[in-house]
């Protein structure tokens, strides 16, 4: 006769089968853990930031260093000046670079160059890229942050003549928006910010 008895051959793959299924459970549980330590959910207080997200949605953000931030970044930051409660904005502008709104199109320009920013609330040909001009010099170490619904967002533009430049300490960030998971209808990932070439 060939093969293990069959009450051996039993035993050995229910052990396999308990073994897979703790393995599954590890990994699983591992995962979890993982995320929880990569990942913040936050709850979106304003519509400064639609129609990328708008108030109640609930969001993922990575749990970042304010060293890895780049311009397009939609951020949660929190800073006293700002106000008490955790704030979501976009970076558009980074240490040593000037921002500008608008040129003779109505687009925000970084160091000269037009930034397209398709995510803008309102956005169209005709439409500007804020209300109101400005320019700014951002401080190293520093952000220049803009919220997506130019037309109701308290941020840098309404910093400047508060704080002189406007910006945001880098340190200041604990994340990066990755995305929307609730409401359902809403959820998916954040696209990235093209028109500033992810520097």
């Amino acid at each position: 006769m060939s093969g293990a008895p069959p009450r051996r051959a039993g035993r050995v793959g229910r052990t396999l089968s308990g073994l897979a299924v703790g393995l599954g459970c590890v990994l699983l549980l591992g995962g979890f853990v993982l995320a929880a330590v990569l990942y913040q959910p936050y709850t979106v207080p304003t519509d400064s930031m639609a129609p990328s997200v708008a108030a109640g949605d609930r969001v993922l953000a990575q749990r970042i260093d304010g060293g890895e931030v780049r311009r397009g970044d939609v951020v949660v930051f929190e800073d006293d000046d700002w106000g008490p409660s955790l704030m979501i904005k976009r970076v558009v502008g980074i240490g040593g670079d000037t921002v500008a709104c608008c040129d003779d199109r109505g687009r925000l320009t970084v160091n000269g160059d037009p930034v397209a920013e398709s995510y803008l609330a309102g956005d169209s040909e005709d439409s500007a890229a804020s209300a109101m001009n400005f320019t700014a010099e951002v401080p190293d170490g520093e952000l220049f942050l803009l919220g997506d619904n130019r037309m109701d967002s308290r941020d840098s533009r309404s910093m400047l003549t508060e704080t002189g430049t406007g910006t945001v300490p880098r340190d200041a960030v604990s994340g990066r928006v990755e995305a929307v998971v609730w409401p359902l209808g809403e959820f998916g990932v954040l696209p990235r910010a093209a028109g500033f070439g992810y520097s």
